[in-house]
């Protein structure tokens, strides 16, 4: 019999597992559905786990589940699930939102210095600047006003900024998540930055501790400093703070400043449409300043004015009485000459006392009085002239015999030009350098007698002419200096040396380089306004060197001494005999010579114009024993002028601002002038009996002049040759054989 085939032999009986499994049949819906078509071949493994599966339970247990698995199952969907999964994940996103926030916190305050050591910075240094009676005159560095006590204010001025600034001041921790928020939707309205969320606290942080950068770590550190703030002083501490440093334009720091400088009062006196002026100007301190923009500080008001009526700090009838009524007293920013007197002392302030760490109060020699007179004269000259004789700008310096300057313009306006053409321009003196030719010549053995010849001279090739183009053949050096003619002076400068001349004017005061030529004699080589006046400075002391200067001492505000300026040894640079001699020269020049217009009623006066190539430059350097005055005219681009001299323009402000100066002043007389070079008492007699004294249009010469000649007339009237004290004295003495 061969196995496996079925021909009805024999059953053998089954015992145990086998006998459980016998009546265990597949049905169709046992089947996987499409199964038929890919039977699967069964191995001996697999028999073996099924068996051993169907063992684990009851056989109609199994098919019932069986039966019920032939349905195919989906997995199950839901909200809940869903739910859960977005909780989770958001949780993990917190958690690692809150990390990320702490790291950059952390971050941030690593990066501020250590909260402990933390303090309120002083308030920037101030330069106070006094004049010699003790009026404020200017003020440089950033202008902070003294602090004003909170409960000191009118209370509707802090609540002005308040109301414009932080109205939930007072309910928030330093930052303000409401109004941060609120300024978020403004923001996105309006598709652009038109409002703020910073509170008042974080505003004072960046004030005081960070700078005006627009960042965001500057953010989160102002957010931190805010909050460090709030935990270290109250409220109104932190309110008070802030009225004191924050800026309002123009230079002015705190509430007080800028009620002094756009009120002229104290920010205790100012009235409701000056507080709502005053917190509308921190938005935009620089473009709202009522100096520079009126109209929109006053619109800027209005709104503050609404928002205080809004807040109920002020009723709606005050708010509407207020509208328009803002007091503001504002002179034109910088337009004040005394900004060129202050710019002056900024300059040699390092020099002084170094770099500045503290307020301090500098005194100087500047005579408020004389400083508005010399303003004034300068201004007014230039109203009524400037077009006739194209001529834009002007500068003097008035300085006392010693050197201290008691008035200086730089120009006719600060605020067009802050160009100090007093200490900072050079230009050619013209013939105001002459006397530094004339006192060359007189130590080199020469008189005010001596005679030189007026007439035509070429030195290579340079053919340098008088003013007038007339020559006046032989002439005295006194009615040479007196007429400015220029071909006795290049004689004379030749004959002495162009380099003893540059000695002479360097010894004198003259700072600037001088090129040693022909030309020196007629004043080519620039110079400042404020040397030059320095330079005839000995001829109104006695021959004494002087180192023009403005500030006397200087002083914290405290009252500590910085600085205070040392009496100067006295250094003879003139002899006394030839600074008498000088001075009766240069007295001619106003009695009869080219600055006749110059006059001070009762005091004796000397001087010297000067007029530059082509009328570039019109000068006027003249003195009396108590004020040495210099003024220049002309224009920055060098340009020339509408033949505008010396003699005319500059004596005209001269003896406008001298006038002034020397009402009230005990006359005195110009040093050595009376003793002449030696011998007073003869030169007195000569101009009494000397029979060679000549008379001109006018009558006769001054007898004051010590003997000295008239200057030439018109008709050109020669001099005598021998007239003067030495002819006097050889006729008299030697019967005229010399």
């Amino acid at each position: 019999m061969a196995w496996g085939k079925k021909k009805g032999g024999r059953k053998e009986p089954l015992f145990g597992l086998p006998a459980a499994l016998a009546d265990l049949r597949l049905t169709a819906a046992d089947r996987v559905p499409g199964g038929e078509d890919k039977p699967k071949k069964s191995t001996k493994a697999s028999a073996k786990r099924k068996s051993e599966d169907a063992g684990d339970e009851p056989p109609r247990e199994r098919k019932a589940q069986a039966g019920r698995s032939g349905v195919k199952r989906r997995p199950k969907s839901g909200g809940g699930f869903g739910l859960g999964r977005l909780v989770y994940w958001g949780a993990v996103l917190g958690l690692w939102g809150m990390i990320a926030v702490i790291g950059v916190v952390i971050y941030v305050g690593a990066h501020l210095p250590p909260i402990q050591s933390l303090e309120i910075p002083k308030r920037p240094p101030t330069i106070q600047i006094v004049g010699i009676d003790g009026s404020m005159l200017a003020q440089r560095g950033e202008m902070a006003g003294a602090n004003v006590s909170l409960k000191d204010l009118p209370p509707y001025l802090p609540k002005a900024f308040i109301a414009i600034e932080d109205r939930r001041f007072y309910s928030h921790f330093g930052i303000d998540p409401v109004g941060i928020l609120r300024a978020l939707v403004t923001n996105v309205l309006h598709r652009g930055v038109s409002q703020g969320g910073s509170t008042l606290t974080q505003q004072l942080a960046k004030n005081l501790f960070l700078t005006q950068e627009r960042t965001m770590a500057r953010k989160l550190q102002e957010a931190e400093l805010a909050i460090w703030l709030e935990r270290k002083h109250s409220k109104n501490e932190i309110l008070e703070l802030y009225l004191n440093r924050v800026y309002f334009g123009s230079g002015a720091y705190g509430v007080e400043a800028a009620a002094q400088k756009y009120f002229g009062k104290s920010a205790k006196d100012v009235t409701v449409a000056e507080a709502a002026l005053l917190a509308g100007l921190v938005k935009s301190p620089s473009r709202l300043a009522p100096n520079r923009n009126p109209e929109g500080a006053e619109a800027r008001a209005q709104i503050v004015l609404a928002a205080m009526a809004d807040a109920k700090f002020i009723t709606e009838a005050q708010a509407q009485a207020s509208i328009g009524h803002p007091s503001y007293n504002v002179k034109p920013a910088g337009a004040g000459t005394l900004n060129y007197v202050a710019d002056w002392i900024g300059e040699v302030l390092d020099d002084l006392v170094g770099q500045i760490d503290e307020s301090i109060k500098v005194e100087t020699t500047i005579d408020p009085k004389l400083q508005s007179v010399a303003e004034a004269a300068i201004i007014d000259e230039l109203a009524a002239k400037s077009v006739k004789f194209n001529v834009s700008q002007g500068a003097l310096v008035a300085m006392t015999p010693d050197g201290a300057v008691r008035a200086m313009v730089g120009g006719r306006n600060y605020s067009d030009s802050q160009y100090n053409r007093a200490v900072t321009a050079k230009r050619q003196p013209g013939s105001s350098f002459k006397p530094f030719v004339y006192l060359t010549a007189l130590e080199q053995g020469l008189t005010p007698d001596t005679v030189r010849q007026d007439a035509p001279i070429e030195v290579k090739g340079w053919k340098p002419e008088n003013y007038t183009h007339e020559y006046f053949g032989a002439v005295t050096l006194t009615q040479a200096l007196a007429m400015s003619l220029n071909t006795v002076a290049i004689r004379l400068g030749l004959e002495v040396g162009p380099k003893n001349v540059v000695r002479t004017a360097h010894r004198l005061g003259i700072s600037s380089k001088l090129e040693p030529n022909a030309s020196i004699a007629l004043g080519t080589s620039e110079v400042s306004v404020v040397e030059l006046v320095g330079a005839y400075a000995p001829f109104a002391n006695g021959g004494f060197a002087v180192a023009p200067h403005v500030v006397t001492r200087i002083r914290t505000l405290g009252g500590k001494l910085l600085y205070m300026r040392q009496a100067e040894e006295r250094n003879q640079v003139i002899d006394p005999r030839y600074v008498g001699m000088m001075n009766t020269m240069m007295r001619e020049t106003l009695i009869s010579g080219t600055a006749k217009k110059a006059e001070i009623p009762g005091w004796p006066a000397a001087g010297k114009t000067g007029t530059s190539q082509d009328y570039r430059d019109a000068w006027f350097i003249g003195y009396t024993a108590n004020l040495v005055t210099g003024v220049w005219l002309g224009n920055d681009d060098n340009s020339p002028t509408k033949k505008a001299t010396g003699g005319g323009l500059p004596v005209e402000v001269w003896s406008r601002f001298m006038r002034t100066a020397h009402e009230g002043v005990a006359v005195a007389a110009l040093p050595n002038s009376q003793a002449s070079w030696g011998l007073s008492n003869l030169a007195q007699a000569a101009s009494q009996v000397s029979p060679s004294t000549a008379t001109t249009a006018s009558g006769p010469a001054p007898a004051s002049n010590g003997g000295y000649r008239p200057p030439p007339t018109r008709a050109n009237v020669r001099p005598e040759a021998a007239a003067g004290l030495d002819g006097w004295l050889m006729d008299r003495l030697f019967g005229g054989n010399r």
